[in-house]
């Protein structure tokens, strides 16, 4: 399988040559393309999500020996979000590569950031898929490295971030309300939902109220981002 001038350049930054160029064809390939001889890239998508989570998460236990779960739950949403993917994938070009539908194509489709963070996350598990996990490791760490080490500086607490956003716009500050625990008291689980006055809310799940609460905040940042209100 032959493989264009901007897919050759995108395997450059990635570091890897694929013996599998397939796999890298199926993650570059949007919905708007996919065909009865080609998938798209959704299901590596789903996959490439749950690499990157772990060799994240893996990076900042490493990173921080001393940090709770509190402390670690904003940090490695703010690396592994769609906006960070998308943000990765832009430095490295991935969008010139993408393959997809003339309508996608003329709607701005190689820029757009849920469409880009989705790719690289498809890409992520073509490479883990074609070389082993350890590849796929060293390729995340490479291309998210400025970032892993800058985390803690640029990872707003989400509680904090969510209550200043209420209150700029003269909102009561967020209410936490416990909605559920589950598990031994050795290694609960407990959901927490989020409200705001403006009806906005959202549910999260953590091993601790505190980490639930931002989980809960964090989500409800995403869902703000998304419509356009943050």
């Amino acid at each position: 399988m032959k493989l264009n001038a901007a897919q050759l350049k995108l395997v450059d930054w990635l570091g890897h040559s694929f013996t599998k160029p397939a796999l890298l064809m199926e993650a570059l390939t949007h919905a708007s393309l996919a065909a009865a001889s080609q998938r798209d890239n959704q299901r590596l998508e789903f996959l490439g999500d749950r690499v990157l989570g772990l060799v994240i998460a893996e990076a900042l236990l490493a990173q921080a020996p001393d940090a709770n779960e509190g402390d670690l739950a904003p940090r490695f949403n703010a690396l592994v979000r769609k906006e960070a993917c998308a943000e990765v994938a832009a430095e490295i070009d991935l969008g010139a590569a993408l393959l997809m539908g003339r309508s996608e194509q003329s709607s701005g489709g190689r820029r757009k950031t849920a469409l880009l963070g989705d790719a690289m996350e498809a890409v992520i598990a073509a490479v883990y898929l074609d070389g082993g996990f350890a590849v796929a490791r060293d390729t995340i760490l490479r291309l998210w490295g400025t970032r892993i080490a800058e985390v803690e500086a640029n990872a707003q607490d989400a509680k904090t971030a969510l209550q200043e956003w209420a209150q700029a716009r003269g909102m009561a500050p967020p209410a936490y309300i416990e909605t559920a625990r589950s598990g031994p008291d050795h290694a609960p689980n407990f959901e927490v939902t989020v409200k705001l006055a403006n009806g906005a809310e959202a549910v999260g799940n953590a091993g601790s109220k505190r980490a639930a609460q931002q989980n809960a905040a964090e989500t409800l940042l995403e869902s703000l981002r998304e419509s356009g209100s943050l």
